[in-house]
């Protein structure tokens, strides 16, 4: 934990465009002791003033009277930021007690005073938001995220960065060791009158009352193994959803895993269509639990409710959406960026650990008397859809993109995996296709990482049909658009198309649509364990052991 924390502090240094203190975070960390699996949610809430009749004026004021959404630029799309608090209950709760939280930040600090040399990803994810920067804050506070050689410019890859307001912070918190110095005081007047200033409407009280939560994780059992996710009001039920559908379909001899080959055009048009059918149910049902009376967690990952989904499945035709049910978002929201990491230790131990300020640079706006960092967008995920679980309220968490997660053996408890893999709507899908790489195919993580990933999104011809629910998904409209990297076989593309799905090719860069994952794997041994891992080649990722 302690590691993890001292990365993810790290990363709100060398990648701002992705993570960033003033984001949120998720965690599941394995006891190796316990063989428990532990769930942190480092969400913030909305401002407790925020009304969804704000939303509706302020859209209306800027032209948009019939958007059903919370636009990405708009001050009331920021949220509290939950990550420095998720830091310190974290490493309260599960730290080693060796190092306090000024050795675990002190990395960090290191990196904002004497300067780091940006990565090849950081400084292209940097240059693409650098016009959302200059437009959103005055010049002299870019100064932190650009190049010393090059001031107020993007930097390029190689190029030295320095960040001191954010070193200012980062000190004040872990000499602290406690939110307050976060939540409350200097660094939360300076979030605040920033957001009021632009006609926000985020209190004091809204910071000091804001709180991690502890959460038991869900899981399922497939393929003898167990995945675990992070609950509602996260997106990590898509997963299990989907996972649940093709094992019911496998069951009742729909469809036989074992004869498919990866990557295959049947193998490809299941995974779409479960998920498909996952993202359906989670638009309807996800939002902040604290805001819902039931919890249909159980019921929707039940045999019989999965065995029922799974009639919808059609092995010869792409799933059409009838009946005009189904959300849309802003295209854009699908490519949000956000950092995944995993930490293994010498003791068995384990965090998946995942980090975001939403779409690039976040909401864009840097607190001016404090600098260093941007404020997140996440309540751009809330929709206007009033009685819908994921409506706008004061005090609410919305829907949310990120997900960690797991796999263990679910006869012994042991550790299997630890794994994610980042790019908002993106990180479903990919959970599902790492899963079923590991477990059904036994790849190695490095070789499940390389292989060609397919990622869904609302088709951005048809947003205009926007429904409102959920927290704008793949399945806003009535057309799916299925992307696959240019190295996906051409057979297998023409095939899906054949099948009826709406397929892009995605080329370059621009495959970090399909996010960057990282793959720990924990192998028992007769005298204990041995860990091997893989990293993403579509990022600046690494797995490197200490020794």
């Amino acid at each position: 934990m302690d590691a993890s924390v001292a990365v993810a502090s790290c990363l709100c240094v060398m990648e701002p465009a992705s993570t960033g203190i003033g984001g949120d975070c998720f965690m599941l960390h394995y006891d190796n002791i316990s063989k428990e699996v532990i769930g942190l949610n480092g969400t913030g809430r909305s401002p407790l003033k925020l009304t969804r009749n704000h939303i509706i004026e302020e859209n209306k004021r800027l032209g948009r009277p019939d958007s059903k959404r919370i636009h990405p630029s708009s001050v009331h799309s920021v949220t509290v930021p939950g990550t420095v608090a998720g830091w310190i209950d974290a490493v309260k709760r599960y730290g080693s007690g060796r190092v306090d939280l000024e050795q675990i930040l002190q990395p960090a600090i290191d990196l904002c005073e004497h300067g780091h040399p940006i990565s090849e990803i950081s400084s292209i994810l940097t240059t693409d938001g650098w016009n959302k920067l200059q437009s959103s804050n005055k010049e002299h506070l870019l100064s932190c995220f650009s190049a010393v050689s090059r001031p107020l410019q993007p930097p390029q890859d190689g190029d030295l960065v320095v960040n001191r307001p954010l070193s200012r912070i980062l000190k004040k918190v872990a000499q602290a060791n406690s939110g307050k110095a976060f939540y409350e005081g200097e660094v939360a007047r300076g979030i605040v009158d920033e957001i009021q200033s632009r006609g926000g409407l985020l209190t004091m009280e809204d910071l000091k009352n804001h709180s991690s939560t502890f959460v038991k994780p869900m899981y399922l059992d497939f393929l003898g193994a167990r995945i675990w996710e992070i609950p509602p009001n996260s997106q990590g039920l898509v997963v299990l959803i989907a996972l649940g559908i093709i094992k019911e379909l496998h069951n009742d001899g729909t469809v036989d895993l074992f004869g498919m080959e990866q990557n295959s055009v049947g193998y490809l048009h299941l995974l779409i269509e479960c998920l498909k059918l996952a993202f359906h149910d989670v638009d309807e049902y996800v939002g902040d639990p604290d805001f819902n009376n039931t919890d249909n967690v159980s019921v929707l990952l039940s045999p019989d409710y999965l065995s029922k989904r799974a009639l919808e499945f059609n092995p010869n035709c792409a799933l059409k959406d009838t009946t005009g049910d189904c959300s849309v978002p802003d295209p854009v929201l699908n490519q949000s960026d956000t950092v995944y990491f995993t930490v293994s230790d010498p003791e068995g131990n384990a965090t998946s650990f995942i980090n975001s300020v939403y779409t690039a640079f976040g909401s864009a706006i840097i607190p001016e008397t404090l600098g260093g960092f941007c404020l997140q967008n996440r309540g751009a995920n809330f929709n206007l859809l009033k009685g819908s679980r994921n409506c706008i309220e004061g005090g609410k968490r919305p829907y949310h993109t990120i997900i960690p997660a797991m796999i263990t053996d679910p006869i012994n408890g042991e550790l299997l995996y630890s794994l994610g893999n980042m790019g908002g709507f993106m990180q479903p899908t990919g959970h599902v296709q790492h899963f079923l790489n590991l477990m059904l195919f036994n790849l190695s993580p490095q070789d499940s990482l390389d292989r060609p990933r397919i990622c869904l999104s609302p088709h951005p011809d048809f947003c205009h049909l926007d429904r409102g629910r959920g927290g704008g998904g793949p399945v806003s409209n009535p057309v799916t658009q299925v992307e696959v990297e240019e190295d996906l076989d051409a057979n297998v593309i023409a095939g899906l198309r054949k099948l009826g799905h709406d397929v892009r090719v995605i080329k370059g860069y621009k495959r970090a649509l399909f996010g960057r994952g990282q793959i720990i794997k924990k192998t028992i041994t007769d005298n204990g364990f041995v860990y091997s891992a893989g990293t993403d080649k579509r990022g600046d990722g690494i797995p490197i052991p200490l020794l």
